[in-house]
């Protein structure tokens, strides 16, 4: 039997605090940790429900499924770290690295192996430090459209799953780390104790089960929602219009069309620049190696030059040989000379 989950997240003051969808109350598909699951028939063809979507299981035709993080109702609870942490089976400590330092409420700092979702909190002053503001968000992996870890892998061990989700399958990772420096957000690390790369997996298991991921499933304000992205995306834009109806200039959404490697699976709201969240503006993947277009003229310009080089060599060569014979015949006639 499959089930889905709903429930309503608790009503946020404030003009970023809206739940998502047109103005007044809303339910967004994403259930709170008290929210009590509710059996769903499965039909004949096999489809189960998640998050109030239909999704074929163990097929290669599952809707694109994702994440869509409002950043404005975060409330930093990491709720989501610890769902990750509890599901995934992931230590609880870096090696002591996780105490607070008391210069930050951030007490993982960064995502890792060990960390597959990592709650930022940034703090924000005016130029005399008489107002601020607490910007909060949950980072994770962004699987990728165009993912460069999976592009670069060379043992064919990061795939792309039915959910259009990017997956590393540690019995076939070698540890050879070249998937680190591909990814342009610094989200794979190698996990020394096994040495294999680890990542979000976007709960795959879950997924597969009916089930929704359990970040999601514990955020209890419905900031990292959970469905299919063009589902997802619709939403996002509502949230957008509304909050900057409602004066909030600098919102944004972040990655969700094709401008960000070619679109994210996990993708943001903002009310500030992206750097300001640890995210770059422009991320680039790495490029292939092998050259076309440009790069195999100047390949061949390179080629052209070292051939010419050796030639000239050559030439150089073959004129000093002729004068030392030259120099030499002219001796020998000279002796001859002389001797007779």
């Amino acid at each position: 039997m499959a089930w889905q989950t709903q429930a309503s997240p608790p009503a946020q003051p404030g003009p970023v605090s809206t739940p998502i969808g047109s103005p007044g109350p809303a339910t967004p598909p994403v259930a709170s940790p008290a929210a009590q699951a509710t059996p769903s028939t499965q039909g004949a063809s096999g489809s189960v429900e998640v998050a109030g979507a239909p999704v074929q299981t163990g097929q290669y035709n599952a809707e694109p499924m994702g994440f869509y993080t409002d950043t404005t109702v975060c409330i930093g609870c990491k709720a989501c770290e610890v769902a990750c942490k509890e599901w995934n089976q992931l230590p609880a400590s870096n090696g002591g690295a996780n105490l607070l330092s008391g210069l930050s409420y951030d007490n993982t700092r960064r995502l890792d192996g060990e960390h597959w979702r990592h709650v930022r909190f940034i703090e924000q002053f005016d130029e005399s430090r008489s107002q601020g503001r607490w910007l909060m968000m949950s980072d994770v992996c962004k699987h990728c459209v165009q993912a460069g870890c999976l592009e670069v892998c060379p043992t064919g061990a990061i795939i792309r799953t039915e959910f259009d989700t990017v997956v590393i399958q540690s019995d076939t990772c070698n540890g050879c780390r070249a998937c680190i420096p591909a990814c342009p957000f610094g989200v794979i690390e190698v996990n020394p104790v096994n040495n294999t790369a680890m990542k979000c997996t976007l709960c795959y298991d879950r997924l597969q089960a009916g089930l929704q991921p359990a970040c999601s499933q514990a955020c209890p304000t419905a900031s990292i929602q959970f469905g299919p992205i063009r589902e997802l995306k619709g939403r996002a834009n509502m949230r957008l219009e509304q909050l900057q109806g409602q004066g909030v200039d600098q919102a944004r959404l972040y990655g969700a069309d094709d401008s960000i490697v070619g679109g994210l699976n996990s993708f943001y709201l903002l009310v500030d620049e992206p750097e300001v969240y640890g995210l770059p503006a422009n991320p680039q993947l790495p490029s292939r190696n092998v050259p076309t277009g440009a790069g195999l003229s100047a390949l061949g310009a390179a080629a052209l030059g070292v051939l010419g080089a050796v030639g000239l060599r050559k030439h150089r060569m073959d004129q000093f040989a002729e004068e030392a014979r030259a120099s030499a015949a002219s001796g020998a006639v000279d002796g001859e000379v002389r001797g007779g």
